[in-house]
């Protein structure tokens, strides 16, 4: 990597869709010139090697990842998307033989001291994620996902004489004015309503697909190969299953609290579907200047956080690494990837004039910062740390940067922070009710798409108690989980963001107890990227594991205490 490369803009990152036969064939040579290796020296240097291929072949995947979910009607990158689409399983196996041999080789103990047990943990993990056999399913798969991807991003919502997408509906729905609240999120449901027949689908052929694909890697159901897919390692289902039971009796409650305080302080007898984003009587507080200005007080921010934040973002800046704007044809949400062969993170998202757009901005940030505080790994399975121990980085930076709220939000930055803070903790159950809805689905693949909503109904009323569809058949059949896309795209994500949220909440704590203390355990959580298990880097960041007894109610309480300390009826 020279510093040209290093100082390249994005739109100069150049794009060649790799050449799959002649990958494999270079791929293979080194492979089996590592398996014939007579010392653990030789195996390092074609290892590395190895390495340089998988990273040309991920760089070009993300430049293409990145140009499709800028335009997803540009026909060029829906064409490489599509090849993506079949050519990953394909580069997956290949990349299984690597896992393979890596196991067996003769000199395993040398090459684990040279790069760590977590390396090879990954790849044991990884090997039961593919067999030639499912390679057809896995392409099948990719084809769906991208699917219900396109549905999403091509909505087109016509309300009250002007055309909106998912993203530019939004600000609409936290109109002051209560009824137009409702006509917005009524429009946009009806969307998902027209569209639901074509999710439905989609998802009731995913479920199979990925119950065959379990069945074909030799497990009972696609739970096991989830956990396998998110390389979780030290711990498992039962945990999970505990935790979420904690958030059942600590969380719900508190969350349930905070919607009638909210209700209380909007005046309203009943708090319904379309009220719940809508915060205060005054109008949620809003980021102020344009999305410009915005990312130019961004940098004023990270520069005054430290050196590291400071030279990262600039580089962000320099080379055009964020895609921010909303726009028609664009990809809904946001996201963090990493282009190798540029060593450049990435950032999309969808601005569209709401505090979301601060939220996504500096939790995307988090994601970033960590991976180019990780480019120094030799391999590249420790830039990223499983997604558990990475939402750590993203949701914890969104606390760090509290200090600087008023950059965008001038006098409503208290209004703003008790918001944030309250969201963070009223996103728990939800994020727990979405994971148990995937254990119940791939548990019983044979229910029917009405028997998913229906289970989706009646978690609905164990975690989110307060919510209220009435006037909406939609939402009343159980149908609102048809527009998470982590269901869809990426299966078992989702409890993740819940176990970081805990951990983020106990930075949160720490940085207002002592900020310079707590930097330095996040910059070293950040340093460690992907080299160790999710429990170990919670430990090596000094914070307590979310699967601990009384992790939950401990970290709540804190939580508790601060927002009964806001008086909220100024706002």
């Amino acid at each position: 990597m020279t510093q040209a490369t290093l100082h390249t803009p994005f739109e100069a990152f150049e794009y060649r869709r790799p050449d799959l036969v002649a990958f494999a064939s270079d791929f293979n040579s080194k492979l089996s010139a590592f398996n014939s290796a007579t010392s653990s020296e030789q195996q390092r240097d074609y290892l590395n090697e190895l390495n340089q291929l998988r990273e040309h072949f991920s760089t070009m995947y993300n430049i293409c990842m990145i140009r499709h979910t800028s335009n997803t009607a540009d026909p060029f990158y829906e064409a490489e998307n599509q090849y993506f689409d079949e050519s990953l399983p394909e580069f997956e196996a290949l990349s299984t033989r690597f896992y393979e041999a890596l196991l067996q080789s003769p000199f395993r103990s040398a090459l684990e001291s040279a790069f760590g047990p977590q390396l090879f943990t990954l790849a044991g993990l990884a090997i039961k994620t593919f067999k030639p056999s499912a390679l057809e399913n896995l392409q099948e798969e990719n084809a769906l996902s991208t699917e219900y991807t396109k549905i999403k991003a091509q909505a087109r919502i016509d309300f009250r004489g002007t055309t909106y997408n998912l993203s530019s509906i939004g600000p609409v729905e936290l109109s002051e004015d209560r009824e137009t609240r409702r006509d917005a999120a009524d429009a946009k449901w009806a969307f998902y309503a027209e569209s639901s027949g074509a999710i439905e689908d989609i998802f009731d052929k995913m479920v199979k697909l990925r119950h065959e694909i379990a069945l074909k890697l030799g497990f009972n159901n696609f739970v096991e190969v989830g956990y396998a897919r998110m390389r979780r390692s030290d711990y498992n289902p039962e945990m999970v299953a505990s935790f979420r039971k904690q958030v059942r009796e600590t969380i719900v409650p508190l969350a349930s609290a905070l919607y009638e305080r909210q209700r209380r302080r909007l005046g309203i007898d009943t708090l319904r579907y379309y009220d719940e984003d809508y915060k205060y009587p005054s109008g949620n507080p809003r980021p102020v200047g344009t999305p410009e200005e915005i990312v130019g007080n961004a940098a004023v921010m990270y520069r005054e956080l430290s050196p590291e934040t400071d030279r990262f973002f600039q580089q962000m800046l320099q080379t055009h690494l964020m895609d921010l704007v909303n726009r028609d044809n664009k990809a809904t949400g946001g996201y963090c990837t990493y282009i190798p062969g540029y060593q450049s993170p990435f950032i999309f998202s969808n601005f569209n004039g709401t505090s979301a757009d601060i939220d996504v901005l500096t939790h995307e940030a988090g994601h970033a910062f960590q991976v180019w505080s990780s480019t120094h790994f030799p391999v590249e399975e420790y830039y990223w740390p499983t997604s558990d121990a990475a939402e750590i980085h993203s949701m914890s930076m969104e606390f760090f940067t509290w200090p600087w709220m008023h950059l965008f939000f001038g006098d409503q930055k208290e209004k703003y922070q008790f918001m944030h803070l309250a969201a963070a903790l009223q996103f728990i159950p939800y994020g727990v009710a979405v994971d148990e809805f995937q254990h119940i689905v791939y548990e019983n693949p044979e229910m029917t798409p009405s028997e998913r909503n229906t289970a989706w109904r009646k978690l609905e009323k164990t975690y989110l108690p307060h919510r209220n569809y009435e006037g909406n058949d939609h939402l009343l059949a159980g149908k609102f989980w048809q527009r998470q896309s982590h269901i869809f795209n990426s299966p078992f994500y989702y409890i993740d963001y819940t176990l970081a949220q805990i951990c983020a909440f106990q930075f949160w704590k720490k940085d207002r107890e002592n900020h310079q203390s707590a930097w330095a355990d996040y910059l070293r959580l950040c340093q460690a990227g992907g080299s160790k298990p999710f429990l170990e880097l919670v430990g090596l960041a000094n914070l307590r594991s979310p699967f601990e007894d009384g992790c939950v109610e401990s970290v709540i309480g804190e939580i508790k205490q601060f927002l009964e300390s806001v008086d909220d009826s100024k706002f």
